[in-house]
C-alpha cells in the first residue's frame, strides 16, 4: 500500500513494479541497511511483545507480532489499494485490481477452511464479517475512496507508510483519528439511516459453494481488467531497485503475487487465532477517545461509547485491544523492511497543500470508515472473502470515489497517475 502523497519528495526508490504475471525486472543494487532504525524497530517490537504477553496473554502477543509480519510483507511487496484504483481509473493498468484478485480469492478460500470448519485458537470462534446494505456502507465506502485520492494512502497504506518514515502520511494518519473521533461524537445523527439486514452467501448455500461464486466472480473481474488495459493500453512501468538472490526476502522488492499470497497467509492467521477478520479502523476511534480521555474529555458519555461492546473496548487497555495491536504491529514490521531495504527515510518538507490534502484526506476515511463499517481491510477484503455481499458493495462506492478523488488531486498540487506510480 505504497503511498504517493508528495510526489516531488517521493526517492524514486519507493515507486514499486505492477508486475504480476510477467517475469520480473531485472534488479538494480538495494540502498545500504539502515542500521539504526532497523535495531531500534526490531528490539521495539520484540519488547513490546514481550510487555504485551506478560500483561495480557500469550493471544495478544501472537496478535502483536502477526501485525508485525503484516507490516513487513505490506512494504516490501508495496501491496496496495490507492493506487490500484487509481491506476485503474485514469490509465487502464489493471495489475494492481488483479493482485487484489489474488489476495481476495485466497483469503477467502482460507476463510472458507476456518470458518466452515469452525476451527479456532485459544478458544475463539471464528465468524464472517458482514456489514449492513445501505446508504451508510454506499457513502462511507464512497467519501473512504475519495479520501484515499486526497490522503495518498488506505488504511493499511497509512500504517505501513507511517512506519517507513513517510512523514506527509502521518497527517494522514491524524486525520484518520480526527475523522473516526468526529464519527463517534456525531454517531446518532446517522445511526439511523436506512440499512437491509447482512447477507453472507454461506447463510443460503454453504461454505462451498460461496466460495465457488467468489472465485468465479473474482475470474470475471481478472477478465474485464484484461479487456479493459487491452484496450487503453497503458505504458510499461519502471523498474524496483532491489537486492538479489535470497537477500531479497528481507532487503528487496518483492512481486505483487507473493505480497497477496503472505498477506492471505497472515490474514488467515489473524482469524484463526482472534476469531474475527483482520482489520484496521476501529481503533482510530479508540486511540483518539483514549487521548481525549487525558486531555479531561468524557467520550464514554457519547451514544457511540455507551453501547455495550464499544463501552468495553474504551474501558480496557489498547494494548489488550484485538485491531490496536495489530495496527501498531504493523507499524513496527514496516519500519524493520524498510531499515532493512535501507529505505527509512523522514521527509521533512512537506509543501502545505499536499499536508492540507493529507489531513482532509484522512479526516474523510476516517468519517467513511465508519459509515461503512470498515475499511479497505475490515470491510472491503474481509467482507468479500466472508462471501457478503456488502464487500462487493464497498469496492464498487469506493471505485467511484476514486473517480471524484482523481477530480479533486489538482486543487492541492497533487498530479494525476502516470503509469508507475505506487500502489497503495
Amino acid at each position: 500500500m505504497t503511498t504517493t502523497t508528495s510526489v516531488a519528495s517521493k526517492p524514486a526508490r519507493f515507486r514499486p513494479t505492477f508486475t504480476v504475471s510477467a517475469p520480473p525486472p531485472t534488479p538494480s543494487p538495494a540502498p545500504t541497511v539502515r542500521r539504526l532504525p532497523l535495531l531500534a524497530a526490531a528490539l521495539g517490537l520484540a519488547a513490546l511483545t514481550w510487555f504485551v504477553a506478560a500483561q495480557h496473554g500469550a493471544k495478544p502477543a501472537v496478535l502483536l507480532a502477526l501485525g508485525g509480519g503484516l507490516g513487513f510483507v505490506l512494504f516490501h511487496s508495496r501491496f496496495g489499494f490507492t493506487s490500484a484504483w487509481r491506476q485503474l481509473v485514469a490509465v487502464g493498468n489493471g495489475t494492481g485490481l488483479r493482485a487484489h484478485a489474488l489476495l481476495l480469492g485466497t483469503t477467502a478460500t482460507l476463510f472458507a477452511l476456518v470458518i466452515g470448519t469452525g476451527s479456532g485458537l485459544f478458544g475463539s470462534r471464528p465468524e464472517p464479517s458482514a456489514g449492513p446494505l445501505g446508504v451508510g456502507l454506499l457513502l462511507g465506502a464512497f467519501l473512504f475512496g475519495l479520501g484515499m485520492q486526497l490522503g495518498g494512502a488506505c488504511a493499511s497504506g497509512t500504517l505501513f507508510a507511517v512506519g517507513a518514515g513517510q512523514s506527509a502520511i502521518v497527517l494522514t494518519l491524524g486525520g484518520f483519528i480526527v475523522g473516526s473521533v468526529l464519527y463517534t461524537w456525531g454517531y446518532p445523527l446517522v445511526a439511523g439511516l436506512p440499512a437491509l439486514r447482512p447477507f453472507v452467501l454461506a447463510d443460503h448455500v454453504g461454505w462451498f459453494w460461496s466460495w465457488a461464486i467468489t472465485i468465479g466472480v473474482l475470474v470475471a473481474v481478472v477478465w474485464v481488467t484484461k479487456l479493459v488495459q487491452a484496450r487503453r493500453r497503458p505504458p510499461p512501468v519502471d523498474a524496483v531497485p532491489s537486492a538479489r538472490g535470497v537477500a531479497r526476502v528481507v532487503r528487496g522488492s518483492w512481486p505483487l503475487w507473493v505480497g497477496a499470497l503472505a498477506l492471505a497467509g497472515l490474514g488467515g492467521a489473524v482469524l484463526l487465532v482472534s476469531g474475527g477478520a483482520w482489520g484496521i479502523t476501529s481503533a482510530f476511534g479508540l486511540w483518539g477517545a483514549k487521548f481525549l480521555q487525558l486531555l479531561g474529555a468524557h467520550p464514554e458519555s457519547w451514544t457511540f461509547w455507551r453501547q455495550p461492546a464499544q463501552a468495553k473496548m474504551l474501558a480496557g487497555p489498547v494494548l489488550a485491544d484485538k485491531t490496536s495491536l495489530t495496527d501498531i504491529g504493523i507499524m513496527f514490521g514496516a519500519a524493520v523492511a524498510a531499515s532493512a531495504g535501507g529505505v527509512w527515510t523522514l521527509h521533512r518538507r512537506i509543501p502545505w497543500r499536499t499536508a492540507l490534502a493529507a489531513v482532509l484526506g484522512g479526516i474523510v476515511m476516517g468519517i467513511g470508515a465508519r459509515l461503512a463499517n470498515g475499511c479497505n481491510i475490515g470491510a472491503y477484503l474481509a467482507g468479500i472473502a466472508s462471501g457478503s455481499a456488502s464487500g462487493w458493495l464497498w469496492g464498487l462506492a469506493a471505485l467511484g470515489g476514486t473517480w471524484a478523488g482523481l477530480a479533486l488531486r489538482p486543487l492541492f498540487g497533487l498530479a494525476n497517475p502516470k503509469p508507475g506510480d505506487g500502489v497503495c
